[in-house]
């Protein structure tokens, strides 16, 4: 099959480059979340956190070598939408980016909520209702306005940000590092076999998102080379970067480490309190940068969904700067509806279950798209070994979903029942 990626996004300007999608990956990926992580990781792990990590970085490393085959093979708008769905059929990839889009959306609008209080932390006039909703309106109002711009534009300012957004976080490090006491990385209550487990799943939901930015594979350039380069060293930079800023959160706080709300800025306070304000400002921007990362890819699959009828024309429609306008408009507005009528915490586990079951599809789909010589842009790229990487992938994704609670594995099938159901209602 050639050409079938470029017939689909005919009209979308491929200006995205290695560096820019990766740092798009890096953003996406490195949230809010790395700002509080360590001290969830402790309270699960205790000193053993390091260990949950590793193995989170092990089953994650085969995903994404997965995703990088598939996605040098069918590098079209939406991303695991588009390569489950020539792997498996139309019905398979709708479900797979539905999964894509809600946990995309969920997280979304739970950030947005975590920012709003960040800031009102910071600044104490921006608590209330009307200052936190007009907070909420004006930053993503603002994230999307960005992103209408052009993809260029938003991309480049992306990738400034990711740049901005990590200062802090390579400070923490560097400057932690020599603060470091080796009897802290021990301290802290030994877990059971469970704890290790919620560990592991705390931390895979982190290295979650790499579907955002893949969203936006319709406009990459010179996909077959591209999206294999910046995945794996987007990846690989993230892995290093947690068990870093694990390593010196526990190093630094010790048994604390669990009880802490603010793991990275509790620890540098203890160097210098000036840090630790630094790293509460740094909270505010990851959050804020991520935003921008999520709005540059999730809605290009609601323009894909629009673009196969599955949604209402209109989001399929381009501007005069060859952008998905209406789609990222109505993620947008549909983020702010959720960051004001709920909570992240409420929704994190649902969304990283769905992208568990994303990730086993995706790298199923590597497979069958290997086996049929599947290419639509150019040569794609052929990974050594590839049956292992798919059975430890996608094995290691369903013993995740199998950690969660019966009630949060019922609302994953339901999504995926009511995706099914929505391809059945419109091709009829």
């Amino acid at each position: 099959m050639a050409g079938g990626g470029a017939t689909r996004d005919e009209g979308l300007d491929r200006g995205i480059g290695s560096y820019a999608l990766a740092t798009a990956t890096v953003n996406a990926v490195i949230g809010a979340g790395i700002f509080s992580l360590p001290a969830g990781m402790a309270r699960a792990a205790g000193p053993y956190a390091l260990v949950a990590y590793l193995l989170c970085a092990l089953a994650m490393a085969a995903v994404v070598l997965c995703f990088a085959e598939a996605g040098s093979r069918v590098p079209t708008s939406g991303g695991p939408y588009g390569y489950v769905g020539e792997a498996f059929g139309p019905m398979v990839g709708l479900v797979a980016g539905i999964l894509t889009w809600l946990g995309c959306v969920l997280a979304a609008g739970g950030i947005a909520a975590g920012l709003a209080d960040a800031l009102a932390k910071l600044v104490p006039q921006f608590s209330g209702p009307v200052p936190r909703l007009l907070i909420i309106v004006g930053v993503l109002g603002g994230l999307a306005g960005i992103n209408l711009l052009g993809v260029r534009t938003a991309s480049r300012l992306l990738a400034a940000g990711a740049t901005v957004k990590l200062v802090p976080l390579l400070l923490f490090v560097g400057i932690g590092l020599f603060f470091v006491d080796p009897h802290n990385l021990w301290a802290g209550t030994k877990p059971d076999a469970g704890g290790i487990g919620r560990a592991v799943l705390i931390s895979l939901f982190t290295f979650q998102g790499m579907e955002t930015s893949l969203g936006a594979s319709g406009e990459v350039r010179d996909p077959a080379r591209t999206l294999p380069r910046a995945l794996v060293a987007a990846m690989a930079f993230v892995t290093l970067a947690y068990m870093a800023i694990q390593w010196v959160a526990q190093g630094l706080l010790g048994g604390a480490l669990g009880a802490s709300k603010a793991p990275l800025a509790d620890a540098m306070a203890l160097i210098d309190p000036r840090l630790g304000l630094l790293l509460l400002i740094g909270t505010a921007l990851s959050m804020a940068i991520w935003l921008g990362s999520d709005l540059l890819g999730a809605p290009r699959l609601l323009f894909a969904f629009a673009r196969d009828g599955f949604l209402p024309a209109p989001l399929a429609r381009l501007s005069k700067r060859q952008v998905p306008a209406n789609a990222i408009i109505a993620h947008a507005v549909i983020g702010i509806l959720l960051a004001t009528t709920g909570t992240f915490e409420e929704l994190v586990v649902l969304a990283a279950l769905a992208s568990c079951a994303l990730y086993i599809a995706g790298c199923l789909a590597a497979w069958r798209l290997r086996a049929r010589d599947v290419a639509q842009a150019g040569t794609p790229v052929r990974l050594p070994l590839l049956g292992l990487w798919v059975v430890l992938g996608a094995g290691s994704m369903l013993v995740a979903i199998a950690l969660g609670k019966p009630a949060e594995i019922g609302g994953l099938i339901a999504v995926i029942l009511a995706s099914m159901l929505l391809y059945a209602v419109v091709r009829r």
